[in-house]
């Protein structure tokens, strides 16, 4: 039965069994299903990823998990905890990996998932997440978008590994972004690739969001990877 509605799941079997509160969209038919994760950003939630949602096509299963932290100010959600003065790095998101390495293993018993055909998509803080999640385990996903993110520090012993290669990566970076400065999105693309992704980099003329051409370029990424 075709649902495409988005159904919360908050303090339900499926969310404990999942261990984190989430949104899905299921698609028509019989699984399993091709899937898409898509992580918030920091003062995000489950619910704001959705905007996302009209670049992919209707057949695949949409799953937004809501982070493991409250937000500092007590504003929205967090993968890690915030430390003032400095930026991130791949241990910092320790907790967070382990969250999503649990998530993902609940979803074909939940929702029919395919994790054959698991791509990942974050935004900001949500594509660090995914980034790192990929450097650890390459075989998790089978490519990944990244929306004005960047890949945290002390990623270099783990680039050195190429545990990327061949992997189809999307980087959106917002070329007057506020928040990711460009040459901490610039450098981060720069070790994506030497971690041997196959990397489409583009910037563009916006802030800490993605532009009209950026969700077109997002769309024709996604049908070029979900065309079969």
């Amino acid at each position: 039965m075709k649902t495409n509605k988005l159904v919360k799941h908050l303090d339900d079997d499926n969310a404990q069994q999942a261990g984190l509160v989430h949104v899905v969209r299921q698609p028509a038919g019989a699984g399993p299903h091709p899937t898409v994760l898509m992580l918030h950003g920091r003062h995000g939630n489950e619910e704001v990823m959705w905007v996302f949602a009209h670049t992919l096509p209707d057949h695949m299963l949409l799953v937004a998990p809501r982070a493991i932290l409250r937000g500092s100010d007590d504003i929205g959600y967090a993968w890690h905890p915030h430390a003032s003065g400095r930026w991130p790095t791949i241990t910092d998101f320790d907790e967070a990996v382990a969250a999503l390495d649990q998530f993902i293993a609940a979803l074909p018993d939940l929702y029919q998932a395919d994790l054959s055909r698991l791509y990942l998509m974050g935004f900001s803080q949500g594509a660090a997440l995914a980034l790192t999640a990929m450097m650890h385990r390459p075989e998790l996903a089978q490519g990944l978008a990244a929306l004005v993110g960047f890949l945290p520090l002390a990623h270099e012993a783990l680039v050195a590994e190429r545990p990327l290669t061949e992997r189809p990566i999307f980087m959106a970076t917002g070329a007057k972004d506020e928040i990711i400065p460009l040459e901490l999105a610039r450098d981060s693309a720069k070790a994506i690739r030497q971690a041997g992704a196959d990397l489409a980099y583009s910037e563009y003329r916006t802030g800490h969001r993605i532009n009209r051409q950026g969700m077109r370029d997002l769309s024709v990424w996604w049908s070029e990877r979900l065309k079969t």
